[in-house]
C-alpha cells in the first residue's frame, strides 16, 4: 500500500466515529449493527455488550465486513471505506483501559455522554484489523474505488 492512500485511508478513519459492522449468525445471515469505534492507524476498536449478538458471532466466527461513511450533499462528493477483516476480543487489561480513554476523545467537548465509560470488566472491546479496504471516492469518478489488501 502506498504512503498516499495509507493517508487517505487514515485521515477517513480519522474524521468519523461511527461504522456498520457485518458479523454471521449462527443461520449463516450476516447481521450489519451500527457501532462507534476508535482507530490506532488502520486498526479499529469498537466495544459491545457482553452478552450481545455481535460478540457471540464473532466468537464463533471473527470475520468481519465493516462500512465508515457519512451522507454528502453531493452524490460526486461521496467518500467512505469499506473493510473485509478479522476482529479479536482485546484481553489485554492495559491495551482495554487505553481504548476506554480514547472514546471520548473521537467526540466534540460539548458532547453529553451517558454517563462515565465502563470498566474492561463490563463490557467486550473488539480489536479490528483489516485484510482488504475499499476506498469509495466518487471525485474521481461514479463509484470509483481503490481495492488496497492490507
Amino acid at each position: 500500500m502506498d504512503q498516499e492512500i495509507k493517508n487517505k485511508i487514515e485521515t477517513l478513519l480519522d474524521q468519523h466515529r461511527v461504522m456498520t459492522v457485518a458479523t454471521l449468525r449462527p443461520d449463516g445471515w450476516p447481521q450489519a449493527t451500527t457501532v462507534g469505534y476508535v482507530n490506532d492507524g488502520l486498526t479499529l476498536y469498537f466495544l459491545c455488550g457482553l452478552d450481545s449478538q455481535k460478540a457471540a458471532n464473532i466468537a464463533r466466527d471473527d470475520r468481519v465486513s465493516l462500512t465508515i461513511d457519512h451522507d454528502a450533499p453531493q452524490v460526486m462528493e461521496i467518500t467512505g471505506l469499506s473493510m473485509a477483516a478479522r476482529a479479536q476480543p482485546v484481553e489485554d487489561r492495559a491495551e482495554a483501559e487505553r481504548i476506554l480513554k480514547m472514546l471520548p476523545e473521537k467526540y466534540p467537548p460539548q458532547a453529553s455522554l451517558p454517563g462515565p465509560m465502563p470498566t474492561p470488566d463490563e463490557v467486550r472491546i473488539f480489536r479490528v484489523v483489516p485484510s482488504v479496504i475499499s476506498v469509495l471516492d466518487y471525485s474521481k469518478g461514479f463509484g470509483h474505488t481503490d481495492l488496497v489488501t492490507v
